[in-house]
């Protein structure tokens, strides 16, 4: 017999929230358990929890739920091919990198501001900081 639990099982299992499986439930990402004719609990099996998983660590890299669907999909079709999954992650890789260089320049900007600031006087007249986001021409991370 399969083994079977409850949403709170499920998500205890996973290390997610009983909302966040209605959540993907609502999305399409899982199916809900059809709840049995005697009136129980729905049943989550072990496929649907290690699907469960597998949403969570695509999360944790940076897939979005629309990507993670295509994942999902790419997963269970047989046509598809590993050079597909993993063109998908290449560009997930590539994505990052943007937003890592997007970070290091506003961490730039923002120690140009600490390191410009006067520490002293009220900040509505000496503060440096609220006058370079007021600037026209400031050069943050925008």
């Amino acid at each position: 017999m399969t083994e079977s639990m409850t949403i709170g099982g499920a998500a205890k299992k996973v290390g997610v929230s009983v909302e966040t499986i209605r959540f993907y439930e609502r999305k399409g990402l899982i199916e809900q358990p059809l709840k049995p004719s005697s009136g129980g609990h729905r049943a989550y099996t072990a496929d649907l929890v290690r699907k469960l998983r597998f949403i969570k660590q695509a999360q944790g890299l940076g897939f979005s739920l629309h990507e993670i669907g295509e994942l999902l999909a790419l997963r269970t079709d047989p046509a598809a091919e590993c050079d597909e999954v993993r063109d998908r992650t290449i560009v997930k890789l590539e994505d990052v990198d943007r937003k890592i260089s997007r970070l290091r320049t506003m961490r730039s900007a923002l120690i140009r501001m600490i390191d410009a600031c006067p520490r002293e006087g009220p900040a509505s007249e000496s503060c440096t900081i609220l006058k370079s986001l007021d600037s026209e021409d400031f050069s943050g991370a925008a």
